[in-house]
């Protein structure tokens, strides 16, 4: 698997895209933009802004095509959307700042990257990654408070491992993979408490 273009950093793709023309910018545009082998570049794309603080609304857009793309890595097919998820398209000035927000924490970790243990980015184990990275991305799909932010930061680590070979960054995904575990199930059984709580007050 390769980056999104021959000798284009990731944050520079993204940085042109927010900066060329048109009104709105769909998935599908993403998806022919950075690459028919880029699945660790686009599944970057849609789960780190899951990850940022005050974007009320981000996984409901892009939720839905991060597990068709985890899907595609689990069983190791080429990146490809439905077209009714590959339609839905956000206005230019709202993605060019969402990329201004990610571009940041983008170029500092691609001076940090680099390919090393490429063992843990390489199928099989590649597949196992992708299988992670789908039920984490059903977790930000589902609209558990405060269960987005940890999952999506997890699949941006395993995403950009993938991208780049990196099976230190691997490790750290499936590291954050295990917390997101605890703290996701740590809080619906919080919720469920509250639920059960609130019927048994309603009870005579």
């Amino acid at each position: 698997m390769t980056g999104p273009a021959a000798g284009s950093a990731l944050s520079a793709v993204l940085q042109r895209l927010a900066e060329e023309e048109g009104e709105r910018i769909s998935i599908g545009d993403l998806l022919a933009a950075l690459g028919d082998r880029a699945l660790g570049a686009l599944m970057f794309v849609f789960a780190f802004p899951n990850a940022l603080p005050a974007l009320p609304g981000t996984s409901a857009i892009l939720g839905l095509p991060l597990v068709f793309l985890a899907a595609q890595l689990a069983f190791g097919r080429r990146p490809w959307l439905p077209r009714f998820i590959a339609a839905r398209s956000i206005p230019r000035p709202a993605f060019r700042a969402l990329v201004g927000r990610m571009h940041p924490w983008l170029q500092r970790a691609e001076r940090l990257l680099r390919p090393r243990a490429s063992a843990l980015a390489l199928p099989p184990m590649e597949y196992l990654v992708g299988a992670v990275c789908l039920v984490l991305a059903v977790v930000v799909l589902l609209p558990i408070p405060m269960g987005n932010m940890l999952p999506a930061f997890s699949i941006s680590l395993l995403a950009l491992g993938i991208l780049e070979r990196d099976g230190y960054w691997i490790l750290a995904g499936l590291a954050a993979a295990l917390a997101s575990a605890a703290l996701v199930s740590g809080v619906v059984i919080v919720f469920v408490k509250m639920a059960l709580y609130a019927v048994a007050a309603w009870l005579p």
